[in-house]
């Protein structure tokens, strides 16, 4: 049982219930999902457990939240840093390298990618919201590969949705690659070199076929990944 919270220690501003879900996300990267207990959050908050069951129903419930709130805030970043790049192929640098700041800068977005495997069988809830938040990541990312294609910077015969679910296999696999082995794998390196291949499959040169009709010409990626013509 709890106690309502005191008026003293309720969050003071709106801001109070996003800085707890900092302080949440931040404990949960540290110690982990089931050493996490309120009473730790309530401590590094410097608040009640009334206090934050004033905001949150219970710690599953502040998980979800606090990781929405924190996907939000990459999204966001990402969305700002990526608004006023032109060049198309610019912005897909600018994403990789807003991935390696946020995988480098602290351990939350380890976290999150550890966590979103982990709910796939063990959290419905969660597991669906990372499955929109990737199906949003896929989405922008084939938007800037279709403005590419319409400025006739990137070919026009390459499949934009699956385009983006390559890209976004490429960035997901260097960084769980660097989580395991931080010493041995240079995460901006490795995204810089991927993007850059990336690039040049997107610009494939156009040959003509024997009816005289365009066509991208790529042997190794149709035998990997088959037809990349839109239907």
């Amino acid at each position: 049982t709890f106690s309502m919270p005191r008026r003293a220690d309720l969050p003071r501003s709106g801001g109070s219930r996003r800085e707890l879900m900092d302080v949440a996300i931040d404990c949960f990267a540290r110690y982990g999902y089931q050493a996490t207990s309120i009473d730790r959050i309530a401590r590094a908050s410097g608040l009640t457990k009334g206090a934050l069951y004033y905001h949150f129903r219970d710690k599953e419930d502040l998980l979800f939240e606090a990781v929405r709130n924190r996907v939000g805030q990459f999204e966001r970043s990402v969305a700002a840093k990526v608004a006023s790049i032109a060049d198309p192929a610019e912005a897909l640098r600018e994403v990789a390298r807003l991935c390696v700041q946020h995988a480098t800068r602290s351990n939350h977005r380890r976290f999150i990618v550890t966590l979103m495997v982990e709910a796939l069988d063990t959290n419905r809830r969660l597991s669906e919201q990372f499955r929109e938040m990737m199906r949003r990541f896929r989405g922008f990312v084939a938007g800037v590969v279709r403005d590419g294609q319409r400025a006739g910077l990137f070919a026009a015969g390459v499949n934009p949705e699956l385009a983006a679910e390559i890209y976004a296999a490429g960035v997901m696999g260097a960084e769980i690659q660097y989580y395991q082995d931080p010493d041995a794998v240079d995460l901006a390196r490795a995204l810089e070199v991927f993007v850059e291949q990336y690039l040049l499959w997107l610009r494939e040169p156009r040959r003509r076929d024997r009816q005289g009709r365009e066509r991208l010409v790529s042997r190794t990626a149709r035998r990997k990944y088959g037809q990349f013509s839109a239907q």
